[in-house]
């Protein structure tokens, strides 16, 4: 079987048994966003859709950007740079959203570019350094340092993008699609 049916006939199969889920430990789908390269457990990735329009929630925090309506689930959407404190970027024909599973709740998260998926094996990732207390935001969101070759890439905690807040907003957009197939 050729490595392509076998990746097709994993991503077919929602249910991964015991195989599948050894096939994943270790995969990372890495991305860009400001200067760096950020990597999510491919287990936390549902898909990768182009960037499309969303729905401004009104008096939320600037990262989160609004809705989505990906095949009548309403999504959540939110925006890693502005997440991050970095510079805003201009989406592009680059810009996509990668949607995660985060405590059975899928978010999407708008990035700049896809980069790829990497293996990086456990003795290879590393705490994260503690310079000082700026780097400290940031690295709230990183669990680890995965060296890839000759480059690192900063593993995100997928739980720690959201905060209570963000979940609470989470959790009104689940509502309000309960309440649209009610009706």
């Amino acid at each position: 079987m050729d490595v392509t049916s076998e990746v097709n006939r994993q991503t077919d199969n929602e249910h991964s048994t015991h195989n599948e889920r050894d096939a994943q430990k270790g995969k990372y789908m890495t991305f860009k966003s400001g200067n760096e390269y950020f990597g999510l457990k491919i287990q936390y990735v549902s898909e990768i859709i182009q960037f499309q329009a969303i729905t401004a929630i009104p008096e939320t925090a600037d990262y989160i950007k609004g809705l989505i309506n990906l095949r009548g689930k309403i999504i959540p959407v939110i925006d890693i740079s502005l997440r991050f404190k970095q510079e805003p970027v201009e989406y592009n024909d680059r810009t996509c959203i990668i949607v995660i599973n985060v405590q059975n709740t899928l978010v999407g998260l708008i990035i700049e570019k896809i980069a790829e998926v990497v293996e990086i094996r456990e003795e290879n990732i590393l705490p994260p350094p503690s310079i000082g207390k700026s780097d400290k935001v940031q690295n709230k969101y990183v669990y680890g340092i995965g060296k890839v070759g000759d480059s690192v890439k900063l593993l995100l905690d997928p739980e720690k993008l959201l905060n209570d807040e963000d979940m609470s907003v989470l959790e009104q957009a689940n509502n309000l699609e309960a309440e649209e197939r009610e009706v």
